[in-house]
């Protein structure tokens, strides 16, 4: 009889609508889960677009009511941004680590390093928006740890599961070319897994091995995600055996002083 081979699914659930201020994430999960024809089941992971949480926490943001300061202004000039968003994009930073023509790259406040501090112009306009008004950007979740912690609680009292949460971002990165899915948020899984001390198939231990669980599943749910129309922000993984852990996307974060790079 042949072995059983591990297997990961991952599927991305229907019927989620253009989100706008005030809806309940949770809700649209159960919703987008019965449109899918699936249930939550115990040791699922569940990967969210960060957008959809921004969206549903009223980070829109009209550009033409910013008022860049002196220090915009100068920085884009050199990027050849525009003022307003090259303003907003530091009030959502700890420090700048580039600015090139075509180029902002900030250490955000919540510690990631980002171009323009991951404020998003596409899909970002409100439905409640003014005819003229604009153009809009949606900045990255207040609190996207939190966010998932909440998801996950209020998804356990609804259905009844315990479920690792992921809320997902895409990230350029500075020796390749093209974005991947990274985690911003984790909740109820091992976002960073320490490998050392375990023996390699020769014997030789481990010394300095991690693994960054938290972005692997948002790299593979971005496959299903996708980048424009797709209107699929919620990925389902199932099949991975993840003990339950208080970590959180914040440990994934390189502090200041280890980073040779931003």
């Amino acid at each position: 009889m042949p072995a059983v081979l591990p297997r990961v699914e991952l599927v991305a659930l229907r019927g989620v609508p253009t989100v706008d201020p005030g809806m309940e994430p949770w809700r649209l999960v159960v919703d987008a889960l019965d449109a899918s024809g699936l249930a939550l089941e115990p040791g699922d992971v569940l990967v969210v677009s960060s957008k959809i949480i921004s969206r549903a926490e009223g980070r829109f943001v009209d550009l033409s009511g910013v008022e860049p300061g002196a220090v915009a202004r100068e920085l884009a000039g050199r990027t050849r941004k525009d003022p307003a968003l090259v303003e907003l994009a530091l009030r959502e930073s700890a420090a700048i680590s580039r600015a090139e023509p075509n180029v902002l790259v900030v250490r955000h406040r919540l510690g990631f390093v980002c171009a323009n501090a991951g404020i998003d112009a596409s899909n970002a306009q409100p439905a409640a928006a003014e005819p003229g008004s604009g153009p809009w950007v949606l900045l990255l979740p207040e609190d996207p740890d939190g966010s998932a912690a909440g998801l996950r609680a209020v998804l356990h009292h609804a259905c009844g599961v315990e479920i690792g949460v992921v809320i997902s971002d895409s990230f350029g990165r500075p020796f390749r070319l093209g974005t991947v899915g990274v985690a911003i948020g984790s909740a109820g899984l091992p976002a960073l897994v320490d490998h050392r001390g375990r023996p390699d198939r020769h014997g030789r231990v481990l010394e300095h091995t991690f693994t960054a669980l938290a972005d692997q599943l948002a790299a593979a749910a971005d496959l299903l995600a996708g980048q424009a129309d797709e209107g699929t922000p919620f990925v389902l993984v199932r099949g991975l055996t993840l003990p339950a852990s208080g970590a959180t996307a914040a440990d994934l974060v390189r502090a200041p002083g280890e980073d040779l790079y931003a």
